[in-house]
């Protein structure tokens, strides 16, 4: 009977959560955050890390829908610092970052063949007018 005890006893032991000593505990610097009762907030967090975030918002939307602007920033695991700014309304999430990808500049050239592919489907257009006015 002492045996099976010791081994439950150990059982729950090794079951225990293991904590890695070698993880860096990061504090936190600010956390403030305002809620008022109209539904407008704001929300400030930074971390010794780096990382921030800063975000407020309203429900200035279509029926209400929260408006949000705000930023965030870290260090990339490259050493790359790394800032967003964004606006998230009626037309979605927006965000700006020297990171992110940019479009080509337009106008740029258009290929031969679309010029082509846009004049064919202009006669095809043309065409059906004429016959459209035939049955008419």
């Amino acid at each position: 009977m002492k045996f099976v005890i010791i081994a439950c006893v150990a059982a729950v032991a090794f079951a225990a959560p293991q904590y890695d000593s070698s993880e860096e505990f990061v504090p936190i610097l600010k956390d403030d955050r305002v809620h008022e009762d109209d539904g407008t907030f704001n929300f400030d967090f930074e971390a010794a890390n780096g990382i921030r975030v800063s975000q407020a918002g309203s429900p200035d939307g279509d029926e209400d829908a929260v408006i949000k602007a705000g930023e965030y920033s870290y260090t990339a695991p490259d050493g790359t610092p790394v800032v967003v700014k964004y606006v998230a309304d009626e037309n979605g999430f927006q965000p700006q970052s020297d990171l992110l990808p940019v479009a080509p500049a337009f106008p740029h050239p258009i290929p031969q063949f679309v010029l082509d592919q846009i004049a064919k489907a202009a006669e095809e257009d043309r065409n059906r007018d004429d016959s459209d006015e035939r049955y008419n």
